[in-house]
C-alpha cells in the first residue's frame, strides 16, 4: 500500500502500490543519496526483475512508506532492507515528478530527499539490488551525459534539476 496525497503532500488515502502505478496517482515516495567520506555517491542497478526500470543505475536507495509511516523513518527502513545499511539521513527536500513507462505505469510523486554519509559498505539484498557501486560526480556527469537511458528517469531529474543543491549539501557533511 503507498500513501496517496495532494499536491501540498497532505493524506488524502491509501491505495495498493500497482494500482497508484497503474493509474497514476499521486503518492508519497523517498529518495536516499548517499555518499563516502571521499565524496562519491553510492549508486545500485536495480534488480533486473522491478516492475519499471529494471536493470537501471539509480540513487542509494528509492521507496514509499508505509501507510502511517513517517518518511524519514521509511527511508532509514529501505536503507536498511536494500541495502544493510544504517545512516544518519537528512531531508533535503522534496519534489513532484511524474513520468510514464513502457509498461504503462506511471510514477506520480512527491518524493522527499535525504542526503547521508557513511563508511559503511551495503551488503545488498538480491532481490532488490542487482550491484552497487561508488562513484565521483564527475564521472557521474559524463555518464549521464553519454548513456542516459542506463538510469532511472527520476534520477536524472533529480540530478538534472537538483545536482548542484545536493552536492553542495552533501560538501557541508564531509569529514
Amino acid at each position: 500500500m503507498v500513501t496517496l496525497v495532494n499536491t501540498e503532500d497532505q493524506f488524502i488515502g491509501v491505495m495498493d502500490k500497482m494500482a497508484a502505478h497503474r493509474m497514476g496517482e499521486l503518492h508519497r515516495a523517498f529518495s536516499v543519496f548517499l555518499f563516502n567520506p571521499g565524496g562519491e555517491m553510492l549508486l545500485q542497478k536495480r534488480d533486473s526483475y522491478k516492475y519499471h526500470s529494471p536493470g537501471l543505475w539509480t540513487n542509494s536507495c528509492c521507496s514509499h512508506p508505509y501507510p502511517g509511516e513517517k518518511t524519514g523513518e521509511a527511508a532509514h527502513r529501505r536503507l536498511k532492507e536494500e541495502l544493510g545499511m544504517e545512516a544518519s539521513l537528512e531531508e533535503l527536500f522534496a519534489f513532484h515528478y511524474q513520468a510514464t513507462f513502457e509498461n504503462g505505469l506511471t510514477e506520480n510523486e512527491y518524493d522527499h530527499v535525504f542526503i547521508g554519509v557513511t563508511q559503511d559498505l551495503p551488503r545488498i539484498n538480491r532481490e532488490e539490488v542487482e550491484a552497487y557501486r561508488f562513484v565521483s560526480m564527475e564521472e557521474l556527469r559524463e555518464e549521464l551525459l553519454h548513456h542516459p537511458r542506463e538510469f532511472t528517469v527520476w534520477f536524472r531529474l533529480l540530478l538534472e534539476q537538483y545536482g548542484k543543491r545536493i552536492t553542495e549539501a552533501v560538501q557541508k557533511r564531509l569529514p
